[in-house]
């Protein structure tokens, strides 16, 4: 299905509650790298929920249905496309909240959006032509990851891929940025160039990678999260992209990233009062 929306590029609304714009309060799209199984998932996101009603913050949950890009064969990957459909639905009727999950592969675009709110387009993928236009095409909103490998103002030809296909909503997610071997930087001015397309979303999990960093995985720097939260947050964004497990050090993919489920309300209340700020 294809769908053109007229909306003003500056703000998207996803629903009555939550809409996104880099002026408009902060949207935490937040949970959990990959699913894990059925009772963590739960967990994870009824602690979300809880956390972000308390604050006020307008929240949609984050969970991938596979991993599809891993430094080894031996790393787990997820639950698949059915399954992880299924307990995706499970989490969005049971906490009343939209989902997020990301897309590998242009079949897969279409039953995701049976489920998935926002179509996350990954960013070793984003240049992939087919991949956009399936998911574009959809008439889901999309969250588009910027490459590591390119500059912010190449994100204008994603977004003309997106629109080509009848899509405008867009959002532009920013996960920091290639920096010789092993580490990412965030360009704190590319999100502000950025800023001129389209919402933008700053992936803080992601950006405290080091990328192959270990034998079998990425390396992190998780104790970091806040630090950079909010030297992103005072740019003046959309949103905030985050990653919680109850242990990190068990997750099974990107622990060393992942901030600890229990230090998610103190993580917030300094992310917000940031935001506040910004765009008092």
């Amino acid at each position: 299905m294809t769908a053109k929306s007229h909306e003003n590029p500056s703000i998207l609304r996803l629903n009555d509650q939550i809409s996104f714009g880099n002026d408009q309060p902060l949207v935490l799209i937040g949970g959990m790298n990959v699913i894990e199984g059925r009772d963590i998932l739960l967990r994870v996101a009824e602690h979300f929920v809880r956390v972000t009603q308390a604050l006020g913050v307008p929240y949609v949950f984050k969970a991938s249905f596979d991993k599809a890009n891993r430094s080894s064969l031996s790393s787990f990957r997820g639950p698949g496309l059915e399954e992880g459909m299924r307990l995706l639905q499970e989490v969005r009727e049971t906490f009343d909240v939209p989902v997020l999950t990301d897309v590998h592969e242009p079949h897969q675009a279409e039953a995701v959006a049976q489920v998935a709110d926002i179509l996350q387009v990954p960013a070793f993928l984003a240049r992939q032509t087919d991949l956009v236009r399936a998911i574009a095409q959809t008439g889901a909103m999309v969250h588009v990851k910027k490459p590591q490998f390119i500059a912010p103002q190449e994100m204008r030809h994603i977004i003309a891929k997106c629109a080509e296909a009848g899509n405008d909503r867009v959002l532009l997610g920013e996960r920091g940025s290639c920096f010789g071997y092993n580490n990412l930087i965030v360009d704190m001015l590319g999100m502000d160039l950025m800023k001129d397309m389209g919402p933008v979303v700053f992936d803080v999990t992601h950006a405290l990678q080091r990328p192959g960093g270990r034998a079998d995985s990425a390396d992190g720097r998780g104790s970091q999260a806040l630090v950079l939260a909010r030297s992103g947050v005072a740019v003046g964004i959309a949103g905030l992209f985050l990653e919680a497990h109850p242990d990190p050090s068990q997750a099974l993919c990107d622990g060393p990233c992942a901030l600890p489920l229990a230090d998610l309300e103190g993580f917030l209340r300094g992310v917000l009062a940031v935001d506040r700020a910004v765009k008092s």
